[in-house]
């Protein structure tokens, strides 16, 4: 919560861990307010052993969020989801309504009713919001920042490693999971955000400390500079929401600011609202309100997902070993499809090396396939069996 510094802290106690609140500066010259974990000792040596401090005490912490009729105190619980620096108010908001007419196109009455849920209803599950564009100046980014504003600290940035790693307690019990220059292009990444989408419980574990099962009701709004492959999305998903943003026609270097100052407006003005969409399924709105042209670029490419990671695999290994030709089996490939998590089996690598590359089996006899570690190391491993030579020239025509 922005405030002024104060010049005598003031402590809590929340089992048997105390934490002072104090007020750290930012460089806008707001102040944010925190909870350090803080020591009886150092309490005492700053206010002597007999002249101790007021200490509020509480039995533990809860996360509930709510914005219009926020709690801080839940019982003997302190609430850990914090309340919004703005407070609604009546007024005109022309900047906010110009940027998501921008943002949102046709879609602007959908575009409200997803704001709108956001706030009157946080809890409620929303679909993935994803922005794309490849050209620059588009807003993208602003919109992100746009939500940082109004929901402040329960809106958190992620990057692309934070899905992959096992530590979660800095963003798994917040509001918006914002992602800027998203590119998860394996299908465990696809697999985990959709299933954090919709989940209703998560296991939240930070390092050093044990894992806990909390309510789990984060929203994830994602941006990328990649139209065709920001994440592996397959044909009979429904979870996603994905609009093309194009370029703003005139730069606004102050538009922040000026939105900035709109939002109690607008916060006003989404109390007031009435939804223009009805609560079709568990993420609110009809799937086939959602659809786009955008959305459905992404699951035509990653129809062909497939043959794509194979040659990108083939051409990787060619280039790396400055090679013109590579040798491999079926089961080759499918192997490394499969540990780079995408779901395919033998099968199907054999019908398009065959039927769309048009190769042929070769007589057994030994060959070196090759390995891409972690690290782009290319490591030969001998191998024996029927297998197929494929030249640079057949998936140069597929990458193109």
């Amino acid at each position: 919560m922005k405030g002024k510094a104060q010049s005598k802290g003031k402590y809590i106690r929340v089992g048997t861990t105390l934490h002072k609140i104090v007020q750290r500066p930012l460089i806008s010259g707001d102040y944010v307010e925190e909870k350090i974990p803080w020591s009886y000792e150092t309490l005492r040596q700053d206010y002597g052993k007999n002249n101790l401090p007021e200490i509020d005490k509480y039995d533990g912490f809860c996360i509930i969020p709510d914005h219009v009729h926020y709690k801080q105190v839940h019982g003997t619980y302190l609430n850990q989801y914090e309340p919004l620096n703005y407070v609604p108010a009546p007024g005109e908001f022309p900047y906010i309504q110009s940027f998501l007419n921008h943002i949102f196109g046709e879609q602007i009455e959908l575009g409200l009713d997803y704001l709108q849920i956001l706030y009157t209803r946080p809890a409620q599950m929303l679909p993935i919001l994803l922005l794309v564009s490849n050209e620059r100046n588009t807003g993208k980014t602003t919109f992100l920042r746009f939500l940082k504003m109004i929901f402040g600290k329960n809106a958190t940035f992620n990057t692309n490693e934070d899905f992959r790693s096992q530590f979660n307690a800095d963003w798994a019990n917040r509001l918006l999971v914002l992602v800027d220059e998203l590119l998860l292009n394996k299908m465990e990444d696809t697999e985990k955000i959709k299933n954090l989408s919709t989940a209703g419980d998560y296991k939240m574990e930070a390092k050093g400390k044990d894992r806990r099962e909390i309510e789990f009701f984060a929203k994830f709004v994602l941006c990328s500079n990649n139209e065709r492959n920001p994440i592996i999305i397959p044909r009979e998903e429904v979870r996603f929401w994905v609009r093309k943003i194009n370029p703003v026609e005139k730069d606004n270097i102050h538009l922040r600011e000026q939105m900035s100052k709109e939002i109690p407006y607008f916060l006003n003005f989404l109390l007031s609202r009435k939804l223009s969409s009805k609560n079709e399924s568990r993420m609110w709105f009809n799937p086939l309100e959602l659809e786009t042209p955008a959305l459905q670029k992404i699951k035509k490419y990653n129809a062909n997902k497939v043959e794509i990671e194979m040659a990108a695999y083939c051409y990787e290994v060619m280039e790396g070993l400055d090679l013109n030709k590579m040798r491999c089996c079926p089961k080759d490939l499918a192997e490394v499809l499969r540990e780079s998590g995408l779901q395919t089996d033998t099968n199907i690598v054999r019908s398009i090396l065959k039927d769309s590359w048009g190769l042929n089996s070769q007589k057994n006899g030994e060959y070196s396939f090759y390995h891409i570690g972690k690290e782009g190391e290319i490591t030969p491993v001998k191998r024996k069996g029927r297998y197929l030579e494929i030249a640079l020239t057949d998936i140069d025509k597929i990458l193109l």
